[in-house]
Order: C-alpha cells, then structure tokens, then sequence
C-alpha cells in the first residue's frame, strides 16, 4: 500500500512564499513522474507542475517564473516552491506519483493567499 504524505501549505499573504512537499511511503516501488494539482472551490482539478525521471519539468502557464517543482529520489519526495504567491494561487494542492505504473494521490493540503 502506496500512501503519500503531504505537508508546507498554509496561510500566507500575497507576495509571499510556501514550500510543499510531499514523500511516498515506498522504499521498493520505482516511481516515474510526480506531480502537483491544484483545486479551487468550484473550478476544475488543474494539473500546476510534474517532473519525470530525467529531471524534465513542466509547467502550467500561470505560474512559469513563480513556482518550482523538485524531487528528492532517495526520499521518494517531490517539493513545490511557490514564490510571488497570487490570491488567484488559493487551492488545495495534491500531489501525484506513478509508482510502478499505478497512479496514487495525496490527500491534499490547503493554500491561501490572502491580506
């Protein structure tokens, strides 16, 4: 049973900055792409950034130059660093791993950006 754990979102004022993370509780699955999602009350799950084996990276157009997406292997963790943080960036982020080919999501963790 493959679990991902969330932490790093919070209340924070515009400008500002959040860390997320989040570490699989799997030392024995090989896991290809991880990514971050994003959901706003009443607008559709956004896909905000991934990263594959390679180190490739990708990300939605709204948060290009703004937002950071890495990986730790050895700690089967993926982080999001969220700088110039927009009211419009207000969700809840979950966090996604392919782990041997099988999807998993992360229970999500809420970001508010707020004066």
């Amino acid at each position: 049973q493959v679990q991902l754990v969330e932490s790093g979102g919070g209340l924070v004022q515009p400008g500002g900055s959040l860390r997320l993370s989040c570490a699989a509780s799997t030392n024995f699955g090989s896991i290809s792409f991880m990514e971050w999602y994003r959901q706003a009350p009443g607008k559709q799950r956004e896909l905000v950034a991934n990263i594959f084996a390679d180190d490739t990276t990708n990300y939605v157009d709204s948060v290009k130059g703004r937002f950071t997406i890495s990986r730790d292997n050895a700690k089967n963790t993926v982080f999001l660093q969220m700088n110039s943080l927009k009211p419009e960036d207000s969700a809840v982020y979950y966090c996604r791993m392919s782990v041997d080919g099988w999807p998993y999501w992360g229970q999500g963790t809420q970001v508010t950006v707020s004066s």
